[in-house]
């Protein structure tokens, strides 16, 4: 049997667009010899598809779209079958009201083979608003090269059951276990699993206890590509039934691109015809993943070109390479806008970051508007706005800048903020927060830096080269990396005027916000306590700022989007 495992990049909530989707993996596995096409999970929708599922009319879309693609299988692909992800209605009538399903299609027709068992509802998962669980294990048997399959079929989070590996697991069933008496012959996974540091080899891992334990090999299809604040890192691959994750289990792993790769087995199941890939190291995975975070959200949110504000520093600059390397430097364009503590570094650095990258720049000195709100002001204030205010008020200028080119010139606002200062505060509502898409918002940054380093080094050359960034020399550059990070609103300043040093504040903001240790915690392990509590009421009081941020890419365990839902007005509960 050659089984074809079709990577793909949906547009969530697209089902007719997807169903052409599949339709062309479908073609490309004909040709590549496949019986079955295996696709990910809800690939029809998208995922996640959210409130889409609350629509009636877009249930009914699909079963037409379903009957569409059985149709035009049996006319131009009639010895072919596939897997699709898709939304089942239950029969209930309060919510939910839907299974997390897969149907087979094939000999023009389709049904449903498969339904989920497991619904997250943690982080950014919200399952159980919208399914049902499944209670049974679902099996397929197929007639294939001359004999009998029976394929064990999980969907996602059915496969997320060794509690050991995972540090926690959902309540109820363990599908794999489920499936050991009817002695499968493959076990397939359909998943929309989005990236996640050192979360590739956590799924192979989880697959090779699957297999050990069924002894059988695992198939593993994830989806690829960017929907919101999620990116999904596909990363499909094959284990073989002894379950190492080796070189000779035959693993498939691509990061990052749609693609169809056929593998086939022999009537012993080993598999064959795989081209093993070698995963990229994390930093690069973790590059790559924001680069296809920014060109999905552009395409797929109808933007051909995209704007940021580039100040000379470290994080606007790794935003600007991100960019790039997404879209083409051609079609990325960058705001200068000096005020009068704007360092002569600093706008140096910035056009020559510019240049490097073949970005678009204009420079816009907001001194006359600072005078000019000056004036306006001092009769209401009694006097010119200070401090703090005055700070805020040369970010929202250059804020009201940025959406104004970006409004007129139909562009992607990038913000630039890092996940540091969203956490504690360090930015301004309708200043420096403007924007779009927050590329980096779930970097600390400390992850900056490193990020950065590595961009500038020696290993990341065959990267920029591939994602069309110059090969030779520093990218960033050592001026930009090494400067101490400031905002520049007033003479000779520095963040570490305000907050700790980010090597020691990083850490503690990761505690709080992965880990939700509270400050006693913290004090216990070490961190001074005067310095946990203040750091903690940061945290808290920045949370009316998040809750007005634009979307992140999330790359991290926890980010400030979709999994994060504290209140804004609660007790102090430190």
């Amino acid at each position: 049997m050659r089984l074809a495992l079709a990577q793909l990049n949906p547009l969530v909530g697209d089902l007719a667009g997807n169903g052409e989707l599949i339709l062309a993996a479908c073609h490309q596995a004909a040709g590549q010899g496949a019986d079955l096409v295996l696709t990910p999970e809800l690939s029809l929708w998208g995922y996640p598809p959210r409130d889409l599922l609350l629509r009636p009319s877009l249930i009914a879309k699909q079963g037409v779209v379903l009957d569409q693609l059985a149709a035009s299988l049996a006319r131009e692909l009639p010895r072919l079958a596939v897997l699709v992800g898709m939304a089942e209605p239950s029969g209930a009538a309060p919510l939910p009201n839907l299974f997390n399903a897969v149907a087979l299609v094939e000999a023009g027709s389709w049904r449903v083979v498969a339904r989920k068992r497991l619904l997250p509802t943690y982080d950014v998962f919200d399952e159980q608003r919208y399914f049902c669980a499944a209670t049974g294990p679902s099996v397929l048997e197929l007639e294939r090269g001359g004999r009998s399959w029976r394929l064990g079929l999980t969907i996602c989070e059915d496969l997320w059951v060794e509690e050991e590996l995972q540090g926690h697991r959902l309540a109820g069933a363990d599908p794999v276990a489920e499936l050991l008496s009817s002695r499968v012959d493959l076990l397939l996974n359909l998943s929309a699993s989005p990236f996640g540091q050192a979360k590739v080899a956590l799924r192979q891992s989880l697959a090779a206890r699957a297999a050990a334990r069924l002894g059988c090999p695992v198939v593993y299809v994830n989806q690829v590509g960017g929907n919101d604040e999620l990116v999904f890192d596909g990363a499909s691959f094959v284990l073989a039934a002894r379950g190492g994750v080796d070189a000779d289990s035959k693993i498939l792993c691509q990061l990052a691109c749609s693609r169809v790769q056929v593998a086939c087995w022999d009537g012993r199941g080993e598999a064959s015809c795989l081209s093993p890939a070698q995963l990229p190291e994390p930093l690069e995975q973790l590059f790559r993943a924001l680069v296809l975070g920014v060109a999905d959200y552009a395409r797929k949110c109808g933007f051909q070109q995209a704007l940021l504000g580039l100040s000379g520093g470290i994080d606007s600059a790794l935003v600007a390479v991100i960019a790039a390397a997404a879209l083409g430097g051609a079609r990325v364009r960058a705001l200068l806008m000096p005020s009068p503590w704007s360092s002569a570094g600093s706008l140096r650095d910035a056009r020559a970051l510019a240049a490097r990258l073949g970005l678009g720049s204009h420079t816009a000195a907001i001194a006359p508007l600072m005078a000019s709100f000056d004036t306006t002001l001092t009769p209401v204030l009694g006097g010119p706005p200070g401090g703090l205010s005055a700070e805020n008020l040369q970010s929202r200028i250059r804020g009201t800048l940025l959406m104004a080119v970006a409004n007129q010139e139909g562009q992607l606002l990038l913000s630039t903020g890092n996940k540091s200062e969203l956490a504690v505060g360090y930015c301004t509502l309708y200043g420096d927060m403007n924007g779009g898409l927050a590329v980096i918002g779930d970097l600390y940054k400390t992850q900056v830096f490193a990020l950065c380093a590595w961009l500038d080094s020696a290993a990341a050359g065959p990267c920029r080269r591939e994602l069309g960034l110059p090969e030779e020399g520093e990218l960033v550059g050592r001026a930009i990396r090494e400067k101490p990070p400031s905002a520049e609103l007033r003479p000779d300043q520095l963040d570490s005027d305000s907050l700790p040093d980010y090597a020691v504040l990083d850490p503690i903001l990761k505690d709080y916000i992965e880990a939700l240790r509270s400050p006693e915690e913290l004090v216990a392990s070490g961190t001074p306590a005067e310095l946990a509590h203040r750091v903690m009421q940061l945290l808290r009081r920045a949370e009316f700022k998040r809750r007005q941020a634009p979307p992140l890419l999330k790359i991290g365990a926890r980010a400030f989007g979709s999994g994060w839902r504290m209140p804004i007005a609660a007790a102090n509960l430190e």
